[in-house]
């Protein structure tokens, strides 16, 4: 049976729960009670596991903030000896427009320490990614205040929508490959 580690970048705690930032946690989130499971504390993060089609996903939340992520990234790789094009980092970015999906197979940090932290820790940036758009509307300067910065009105209201289409994106990368996830889910 095929494995996929699926990790979602966020930092923990209640004050970041509803944060621009947190989106891959509240992915990871929508997806395990989607497959009715809980997630339960383990080693460098919060784990939740089911099963679907012949494959086994490993749904992975680091306790070990933002940029601290790659240690949690390759103790669990290792343990669950997951080959890198079966992991799937699903996180924000802010040079993407809101609520816009973009599946690539490598690539760069882009300015995001979380995923900078994964590529230094593991050596590489050949592993695919789930980038989720959470916009850019700041000014220069306020990065940080923006990202850690809870969601407006409209976006609440969109977010549902994104965060499920999120959640299909993740299972189809598993079952359909990265490319024809990539064909169906990129700019949506």
């Amino acid at each position: 049976m095929k494995k996929f580690l699926i990790i979602g970048l966020g930092n923990i705690g209640e004050k970041y729960k509803n944060t621009r930032h947190n989106i891959g946690f509240s992915i990871l989130d929508k997806s395990a009670k989607n497959e009715k499971i809980i997630f339960e504390t383990k080693k460098l993060g919060d784990i939740a596991r089911f099963k679907y089609k012949g494959r086994t996903f490993i749904l992975l939340k680091p306790n070990t903030f933002m940029n601290l992520s790659g240690k949690a990234v390759k103790y669990w790789q290792t343990i669950e000896k997951i080959p890198l094009e079966n992991i799937l980092v699903v996180t924000d970015d802010v040079n993407i427009p809101f609520g816009t999906i973009r599946l690539k197979k490598n690539g760069s940090a882009g300015g995001h320490n979380g995923m900078q932290n994964i590529q230094d820790i593991l050596l590489t940036n050949k592993f695919p990614r789930l980038r989720i758009g959470i916009g850019g509307d700041y000014k220069k300067g306020q990065q940080i205040d923006y990202v850690l910065g809870e969601w407006t009105e409209e976006e609440q209201n969109k977010l549902p929508e994104r965060i499920e289409i999120s959640t299909k994106a993740i299972k189809s990368f598993a079952l359909a490959g990265l490319n024809n996830t990539m064909n169906e889910f990129n700019g949506k």
